[in-house]
């Protein structure tokens, strides 16, 4: 059994001391791993059918569209109905998709459209997962721990990110897509029995806001959130420091092939050492900011992260060693979860809580967004090549966030959070 005491004594684990979020947060590592293990066998999945390596960029796609479609209105939803009970159903229904398309592969039925149709539908719930479970976070933990909650859970997501794949990886080897599909089915299930068993503290609105939220359609709410966004010079600036890197430099990742053959003559094997570095440090990162504890994050630290990030990847595409890369790839994925986790706590700290499921929603649009930043990517390095293309990418990282610093002296200067 795990000694809870010991973990309230350690600060990095301190939200995990709290029964609730525990069960959170491994509901978190369980349909994270799925996700990630989805991506690579969909893959395998509509390549084995079809050969076509076009059909590999559209699965992916038609995967994202709906985060992209959907994310805004799941957190008017999530501002409405109960967050808990939307996160059930989203689990639910991605176990049973998971388990359809299994079924279909098993029995020898399954046909490309197949692929596509189940893709677009498990985007769609995962658009409705994403907001419920952050603004619960909130819920949850309350103010002085949601950095380190939030920070914890971008460990999960990071240590799924390095497990998933590999493990789908090996399933599909020793026992075939439809089994990886079944185990991907386990995991939501179980994910949504944790779920089950969670306590949510009674959500209190100002008086009024009930009223207000039940004469509003969805997209007049979800509207709402836009402008929130927008007349909050803040909140604005945080937006663009957790979109815009999505499209800008997260994508490289996808020009890893080149550096691994191209680059540095490897193969299969250097490519999984710099993805693995990656993994490692975003984990790193995310670790060293939970251990800051119940100490609010601030704007230097935030904006020193994403400019470093970026520097990093500049550096990672300039090196002439792999070893270098490596090191500067380990670096770039710290950066990178260290101000991402910085970034989400300070817009659900200013968020009001009656909007901040929509406002979560348009954050997490970057999941969605990754698709087009590839897309992106791809362009640039058919016309620089691919280390220059990451030096454009990493270079622009930079220089936003640098701009930022600059235009927005109030997030620069930012030391504590008023309370909302």
């Amino acid at each position: 059994m795990v000694n809870m005491g010991l973990i309230r004594d350690v600060r990095t684990f301190e939200s995990l001391g709290m029964r609730d979020y525990r069960l959170l947060w491994l509901g978190q590592l369980s349909t994270s791993m799925g996700q990630w293990m989805d991506q690579v066998t969909r893959s395998w999945l509509i390549y084995a059918l079809t050969h076509s390596a076009l059909q590999l960029g559209l699965v992916s796609m038609v995967r994202g569209i709906p985060l992209i479609a959907f994310g805004a209105i799941a957190g008017a939803v999530a501002d409405r109905y109960g967050r808990k009970a939307q996160l059930i159903i989203a689990q639910v229904v991605n176990a049973i998709l998971n388990i359809i398309l299994a079924t279909l592969v098993l029995t020898g039925h399954v046909q490309p459209w197949h692929v596509y149709i189940t893709g677009f539908l498990t985007g769609t719930v995962q658009a409705f997962q994403q907001p419920a479970r952050q603004v619960l976070i909130h819920d949850l933990v309350g103010r002085e721990l949601l950095l380190n909650a939030i920070a914890l859970n971008s460990a999960a997501l990071n240590l799924s990110r390095s497990v998933g794949p590999a493990l789908s990886g090996i399933l599909i080897q020793a026992l075939g897509v439809d089994m990886s599909y079944f185990i991907q089915a386990g995991l939501f299930a179980l994910a949504t029995a944790w779920t089950v068993r969670i306590r949510v503290p009674e959500y209190h609105k100002a008086p009024g806001d009930s009223k207000h939220s039940a004469n509003q359609s969805l997209l007049s709410s979800t509207g709402e959130g836009f402008a929130y966004i927008i007349s909050n010079r803040i909140i604005l600036s945080l937006m663009v420091l957790g979109l815009a890197p999505v499209v800008m430099g997260m994508p490289f990742v996808s020009l890893m092939p080149i550096f691994a053959i191209d680059v540095f003559h490897g193969g299969a094997t250097t490519q999984g050492l710099l993805l693995t570095m990656l993994g490692v440090g975003a984990v790193l990162g995310a670790l060293t900011i939970a251990s800051m504890g119940r100490r609010q994050t601030r704007g230097k630290l935030l904006i020193a992260g994403a400019a470093g990030f970026g520097l990093c990847l500049t550096l990672f595409s300039q090196s002439p060693l792999v070893l270098g890369a490596a090191f500067f790839i380990l670096l770039a994925g710290f950066f990178n979860s260290g101000y991402t986790s910085q970034n989400q706590t300070i817009i659900q700290l200013l968020t009001p809580a009656p909007l901040r499921g929509r406002v979560l929603g348009v954050y997490l649009l970057n999941r969605g967004l990754m698709p087009v930043g590839s897309l992106f990517a791809g362009i640039l390095a058919t016309f620089l090549g691919g280390p220059w293309a990451v030096t454009v990418m990493g270079t622009s990282c930079f220089l936003l966030a640098v701009g930022i610093g600059f235009c927005v002296p109030s997030l620069w200067r930012m030391n504590s959070i008023p309370e909302i």
